[in-house]
């Protein structure tokens, strides 16, 4: 960082006040004409050695250097940094509990120590909290802060980035917000910017490439769409007696793996519609719909020997839960986190495939050390 007596403009000051707002107001809603965003990912700020990112619905920021210190909020965004081999900037969380991280126990060196992430939410979100951890950058969508939580008049957000720093971030894990009217990017989308802040651009290109050959390895040995099970997304607890309906249709970040593997949507022409905080099917009604498979939330952090002996093991028990298909047929998966990133997505990619399709896809579908190698700079 730059010393207090320097005279001229520190890094700091370059990136706090070198935001160009999108549709003149951050909290505008949306922006005027084209929302495509077709702006390079990272373009030379004016009048300096610097560079810009470019990403709705902030609009531009300006960098003189890559952030040292950053505040994300969901978990999406936390492993995009880490597999940028940015973890170490990584200052902050929502909550801890919502960030799965077992992943990262098959890639060689590859890690955050979630422990010092401070998490942001306690009965809302602290103006001073993020005083005191005075990031460089908030990555994080400000309409998450005062449209879906609700938690922030728009001069809180104008006082933070005048006294601290600018936000940059759009909200991916879902496309059911009303009051998200401007653009949405997909994963890599979002990851590409990222990137971008980071001038990380050859990291990127190396796991999007990766991530390709993937989808493309699964794609050419899926089987055709009428032999593919459909699913049933719910949010579940351990011993489940009613479900939380959520949509694998939905546009979703956390479904772009689902998609990929061409999952139809059980729920797809029920009156069941997508999550709502409050909507609820018991097992009577699942009966109804017979799911060919079941993907249940909120249990990211056991295993699949741990989620069968305690979650598949009470509705087998069950009098209803067991009439299903998919319970009787083994098909009752864990249902991938709520936020996924880059590394998620890989994985979550590796295991819906070899469990819906086990006679096609067997074993690993990438190299963990081949993985590794990239985030840690060394391919």
């Amino acid at each position: 960082m730059s010393d207090d007596t320097t005279t001229g403009p520190t890094r700091r000051d370059t990136i706090k006040y070198g935001t160009t707002i999108a549709a003149s107001g951050l909290l505008a809603g949306c922006t005027d004409g084209d929302t495509s965003d077709g702006s390079p990912e990272s373009t030379p700020a004016e009048e300096s050695d610097g560079y810009s990112v470019t990403m709705e619905p902030v609009g531009t920021v300006e960098f003189d250097s890559v952030p040292e210190t950053v505040a994300p909020f969901t978990p999406d965004y936390i492993d995009m940094m880490v597999a940028l081999g940015q973890a170490d900037a990584a200052e902050t969380v929502w909550y801890q509990n919502r960030y799965k991280t077992r992943h990262y126990e098959e890639l060689p060196d590859v890690g955050i120590d979630t422990d010092r992430l401070t998490p942001l939410w306690n009965d809302g979100i602290s103006k001073e909290l993020l005083y005191e951890i005075d990031a460089d950058l908030h990555l994080i969508d400000p309409h998450s802060l005062t449209h879906w939580l609700d938690d922030w008049p728009a001069e809180d957000i104008e006082e933070i980035e005048t006294n601290v720093a600018p936000f940059l971030g759009n909200l991916i894990f879902r496309r059911t917000d009303e009051w998200h009217d401007y653009r949405y990017y997909t994963l890599y989308e979002a990851f590409e910017k990222v990137a971008a802040v980071f001038q990380e651009r050859e990291r990127f290109e190396a796991i999007q490439s990766l991530h390709s050959e993937v989808v493309a390895e699964i794609e050419a040995e899926l089987p055709p769409a009428e032999e593919r099970p459909d699913g049933a997304l719910l949010f579940a607890g351990d011993e489940p007696d009613s479900f939380a309906p959520y949509r694998v249709s939905g546009k979703g970040a956390n479904k772009e793996h689902f998609h990929t593997l061409g999952i139809d949507d059980a729920f797809e022409g029920t009156e069941v519609e997508g999550y709502s905080g409050s909507q609820s099917v018991d097992y009577e009604t699942l009966l109804e719909i017979d799911p060919d498979s079941l993907l249940l939330r909120y249990h990211g952090n056991k295993t699949r020997e741990e989620f069968e002996e305690t979650t598949l093991a009470y509705m087998r028990e069950h009098d209803v839960g067991s009439q299903l298909t998919a319970v009787q047929e083994g098909r009752v998966f864990r249902g991938s986190p709520i936020y996924c990133g880059p590394l998620h997505n890989l994985f979550m990619l590796e295991r819906y495939a070899t469990a819906y399709f086990p006679s096609r896809f067997d074993g690993e579908l990438f190299d963990r050390q081949a993985l590794a190698d990239i985030i840690n700079g060394e391919s």
